[in-house]
């Protein structure tokens, strides 16, 4: 993959953290590899080289740096500029805690195996395993300084069924074994009774607005579920046959946010967890190249400048928020809040956490296969299109899979009662996708209005043409500006 060398230079040299997560310095004299704001004195230019992901450094056989720690290192924005077919390969990888074959991945995405590692050499330079041992290795990693859990742990929670394998790529790639790793940290497990406490960091490029994330969450929290009170997000949660509780605070001083884990033994999915986070607060958004295009809209661009760190807000379950978004469908957010909270009062599971308190889990497609919608308050049609996306969803016809977003709204809309709107606002949140727009929102129709009036879903649609491929961030820059009393 292609970088601007004189770019990096001066990004290095500056230890800009705008940068930090889109290239790693490799130094030739030492063999490591270092993220953009390393501490450690700057090496000469003539012993560097740039690559655009950890991964293309390992494979070229550097080790990673241990002041720095390329393994805490953002989502890198390079992987957004390869092929589709290459993004939702990685997406795919990372959606699931154990590697698949090549050939299998091939099989999901509709093309050969040949095909798809000539995709990988192309595009990123490695192969798709070497993608997947490389960001597992760097998780691995995090884990044993972060964290005390034992290493056969975090051999399985990286997604190694075997400590020989785990040990081996580890050592290829650190040139050092997971114990010598270990003993170099100064972290301790937190106990409590048979549960455990995990603490993870998430690093981000900034800036991050993080109040208006948590004020966009906070009028959506689920009772039960979800909670957001002063400056932190809770969340109940099940993964890999394990459950717990999440809870999420923002470190400004060093732009990343710090997650606390509390559960059962084992189970607890982490890697998996890591990802959804990083999704649920978009922590890898390429801000820059995001402002660059919204701010040729002149609405937009005012309010990027009152609110930077602009994020797309994420979802923990894609089902979740599916089944939340049609429950909204022509009511206030308030009212689909409370529809949703009953639903998980009714079916969901329950458990007590370790102060105590009683906490809920969104039901599965599974659980709600003989739920009865008429009983939540919902209208009969309503219950019907319910009904009709849980069971298109345990029998396929649903794929929350990698998919284009045209893919998605075909599929979505040919079940009844589900429009254009409901599809594109799953999309949106649900899905993360960052060009879904909901034409016809009535917020986005008065956002863009003028003299009083709403503006047409084809006038919108055509504003919003010059906003591509960020159409969702503009979404919510037009909803914020309804609250700020900007529009035109």
């Amino acid at each position: 993959m292609k970088i601007d060398a004189a770019v990096c230079s001066s990004a290095r040299l500056a230890r800009d953290r705008r940068f930090d997560g889109r290239f790693f310095t490799a130094v030739k004299t030492t063999g490591i590899f270092c993220r953009p704001i390393c501490p450690a004195r700057p090496p000469l230019e003539q012993n560097v080289t740039y690559f655009a992901t950890a991964a293309e450094a390992a494979s070229a056989g550097f080790r990673p740096c241990l002041r720095c720690r390329p393994d805490s290192a953002p989502g890198s924005p390079a992987w957004e500029l390869v092929s589709t077919t290459v993004q939702r390969a990685l997406k795919l990888m990372r959606s699931e805690r154990e590697p698949h074959s090549v050939e299998r991945l091939a099989e999901r995405l509709g093309v050969s195996s040949r095909y798809l590692r000539r995709l990988f050499a192309e595009h990123l330079g490695v192969s798709p395993l070497s993608v997947w041992q490389t960001e597992r290795a760097l998780f691995a990693f995090r884990l044993l300084r972060d964290t005390n859990l034992p290493v056969a742990e975090i051999a399985y929670e990286s997604g190694f069924n075997s400590l020989r394998r785990f040990n081996g790529v580890f050592k290829q790639i650190y040139q050092r074994t997971p114990s010598e790793v270990r003993r170099e940290g100064h972290n301790r497990r937190l106990k409590c009774g048979v549960s455990t406490k995990v603490r993870l960091y998430l690093d981000y490029r900034p800036p991050l607005d993080w109040q208006q994330l948590l004020a966009f969450l906070r009028t959506r929290a689920l009772t039960g579920v979800e909670q957001v009170r002063d400056c932190e997000y809770l969340r109940s949660f099940a993964l890999e046959g394990g459950r717990g509780v999440m809870r999420v605070t923002h470190d400004p001083e060093r732009n990343r946010l710090v997650v606390e884990v509390s559960g059962q033994e084992g189970g607890t999915g982490l890697y998996l967890l890591n990802q959804r986070l990083r999704r649920l607060f978009d922590l890898d958004a390429d801000t820059a190249e995001i402002q660059a295009v919204l701010n040729e809209d002149p609405l937009l661009k005012r309010q990027l400048a009152q609110r930077p760190g602009l994020r797309l807000p994420g979802a923990w379950d894609p089902f979740e928020y599916a089944l939340r978004a049609i429950l909204g469908q022509q009511i206030s957010v308030a009212a689909a809040t409370t529809i949703a909270g009953r639903l998980v009062a009714r079916y969901g599971e329950s458990f007590v956490d370790d102060s105590g308190v009683e906490r809920f889990l969104f039901p599965t497609a599974k659980q709600l296969a003989e739920a009865d919608f008429t009983g939540l308050g919902l209208t009969r049609t309503r219950a019907n299109t319910l009904r009709e996306f849980v069971d298109a969803t345990l029998d396929g016809r649903v794929n929350f899979g990698e998919q284009s977003l045209e893919d998605w709204c075909t599929q979505v809309t040919a079940l009844p009662g589900i429009g254009d709107w409901t599809a594109q606002y799953i999309a949106m949140r649900g899905l993360s996708m960052p060009d879904a727009f909901p034409s016809s929102d009535l917020g986005i129709l008065q956002a863009l209005g003028s003299k009083g009036l709403k503006a047409k879903p084809k006038e919108a649609l055509a504003r919003a043409e010059k906003w591509r491929p960020w159409r969702a961030y503009g979404a919510i820059l037009l909803w914020q500006s309804l609250k700020s009393g900007e529009q035109k």
